[in-house]
Order: structure tokens, then sequence, then C-alpha cells
């Protein structure tokens, strides 16, 4: 297959669903080789045949990112299979609420496992196969910038992994660049959610956002035409957390 990346090789972590899915799929249409890394095994399964029926040279590995022998065996397999590596995009992440919710030591600490040390244990595996010029693009959020009570968890692995995407640019450079994608609300249901005329409009881009307004700027960012643009945070929200509200504005009510 002919595109932006033919030739090139993208590792991709939480690729079975949602973002990481719009990721895996935006990176083969372009031409890419794509390994991909999921604890949904049924769903990354279905993935990676869809996708070499399709004539990508794509794998699907099972398993933990918050493992490091998980980590280290995809990695093998890709060097095996690909030889090198062009991009890898951490995205898997998850949340285990927060202090009002009883969230334990361990719950938080698994959280950052995936969310902060993963991230950088895969890029630490990826250092002897990293072509010159190839990019690591990190999944962050708005949460690392802004918070609703309860998200001790998530906030704290979010905010994390953009504090990791500087220090590793820092450390990479100029032979890796690294960047981080801070999505807001994406919707990524399958189906879709039934979303309200309110949810789009609060927008001021007029709608909830697709897992393929991430994968978009992800591979901008992984393109040569980034080549100069490392070490940065970029949100992707449409616009929503540049909005100001205040009691009483667009009918908008705070009840404590």
């Amino acid at each position: 297959m002919t595109g932006r990346f033919s030739g090139q090789s993208a590792l991709v972590t939480g690729g079975a669903k949602g973002i990481g899915r719009a990721v895996v799929m935006a990176f083969a249409r372009e031409g890419a080789k794509v390994g991909f890394l999921d604890v949904d095994a049924e769903s990354g399964l279905r993935l990676a045949y869809d996708l070499t029926a399709r004539g990508v040279d794509a794998f699907f590995q099972d398993g933990d990112v918050s493992d490091p022998e998980v980590l280290a065996a995809f990695v093998d397999e890709a060097a095996n299979r690909f030889g090198r590596v062009d991009a890898v995009v951490n995205n898997a992440g998850i949340s285990r609420a927060g202090i009002l919710s009883g969230c334990s030591a361990a719950d938080f600490d698994h959280v950052l496992a995936v969310g902060v040390r993963a991230p950088y244990e895969l890029v630490r595996l990826c250092l002897p196969f990293f072509s010159d010029g190839a990019c690591v693009v990190n999944i962050a959020s708005t949460r690392a910038f802004q918070s609703e009570p309860d998200t001790e968890s998530y906030s704290a692995a979010k905010g994390g992994i953009v504090a990791l995407t500087h220090a590793l640019a820092a450390s990479l450079g100029p032979k890796v660049r690294v960047n981080a994608v801070c999505p807001g609300w994406i919707d990524t249901a399958i189906p879709p959610a039934p979303l309200s005329p309110a949810d789009h409009a609060q927008h001021p881009a007029g709608r909830v956002g697709r897992p393929e307004d991430v994968a978009a700027m992800v591979l901008y960012l992984c393109s040569r035409d980034a080549g100069f643009v490392t070490g940065q945070d970029f949100t992707v929200d449409g616009g929503m957390s540049r909005r100001m509200v205040y009691h009483g504005d667009g009918g908008w009510a705070f009840r404590p």
C-alpha cells in the first residue's frame, strides 16, 4: 500500500478500540506497517484480521501494558517483523476514579503504571530500533490541565504523561521527536452514544469529537510536515477548554 507512511512501521498501544483503533486504521490507510497491543483480544484479533485481509502488514498482541514482559514481547515481535520502529503511539490508559471513591494506593499505582510507566518503558525498549526521524506521540487528555471532582488517578496519569513528553523530547532529540495529544470529549462508543444538541453546541467547533479527529493530529505529528515540532502538547477538544463559563451563562447553573 502507498501513502505518507509507506515502508514505515508504527506501534500503537490500546489499539483495538476507540482512539487507538482510529490511529491504527489511519496509519494502515497511509501505507504503514502496524503492530498494536490491547487487553481486548476479541476486538484486536478481529481488527488484525480485517487489516491483513486488505493487504496491510499488521500484527496484534493481547496483553496489559503495565506488564514489562508484555511490552518486551511486543517490541521483539515488531523488531523481528519490521526491522525498525518509525512511530510509537502510547494510547493505552485506564481510570480508577479518585479520593472520594476510595481509590486505593494500589489502584492509583496501577493507573500510573498503565498511563505513565508503560509509555516510558515502551520507548526505552524501542531505543535500539528507532529510525532517524522517528516519532513518539503520547495520548494525554485535557484532564491534565482541568478536572472534575473524584478524578485524581486519571488526571495524575495524564499530567504525568504530558511531563514525560517534554522530558523524552529533550533526551531523544534530534533523532526522535516526542509530542503529546490532549483530547477533550471524544465519542468512542460503538455505536455512537446518543448525544443532545446541547452536547454538541457547547463546543465552539459545534460538535463532540470523534476518534478520527485525534488520529488526524497523531498522523500529522508523525509526518515529515511536523519535523520541527517536538516536546509539545496539542489540545484536540473542539475549543471546549477555551470557553469560559459562569453561573447563568447559556442556561448553565452551578448547583453545589
